[in-house]
């Protein structure tokens, strides 16, 4: 075997799953739901994006500025989870951090799906308008926008 396919073999292991759960080991620690966090981060980034779109507010900057916030969530996690095995609290403390994004990015998401139109129930949006602390940002109205 030349040296060129042992590189190009090192790599495609690296890109499977044990490659990158190593990673994930090392940096989360037994942080768990990593993946749904991922995965609710995406859903938000999308619907973010249509949202901007459809109020024609979609910019780079704004847009570079809510990655950049992804990624520090992601490093809060990690600390979370190096605090965690400092104190020996046996994942707790990264479990917990985790599950507090997790539930931000589905209210995110929840509340990017009511501007874009989607029905909502209307206790729903009455509690997301209580989170909506960006003045003059316009907010969900509950009677313009309910589920059957």
């Amino acid at each position: 075997m030349e040296e060129g396919d042992k590189k190009m073999e090192g790599f495609h292991v690296l890109i499977r799953g044990e490659g990158l759960e190593i990673v994930k080991l090392y940096l989360f620690g037994g942080a768990q739901f990593i993946d749904l966090l991922l995965l609710m981060q995406v859903c938000d980034i999308a619907t973010g994006i249509m949202c901007a779109w459809k109020e024609g507010r979609l910019r780079n900057r704004t847009a570079l500025y809510g990655y950049a916030r992804k990624v520090g969530v992601f490093i809060v996690i990690i600390a979370a989870s190096i605090a965690d095995q400092v104190l020996g609290l046996d994942g707790a403390l990264a479990k917990g951090t985790v599950l507090f994004y997790i539930c931000n990015e589905i209210l995110l998401i929840v509340e990017n799906a009511g501007k874009l139109g989607v029905p909502i129930p209307a206790a729903i949006l009455e509690k997301l308008a209580l989170f909506n602390d960006k003045p003059g940002e316009k907010c969900i109205n509950p009677k313009d926008n309910q589920a059957g």
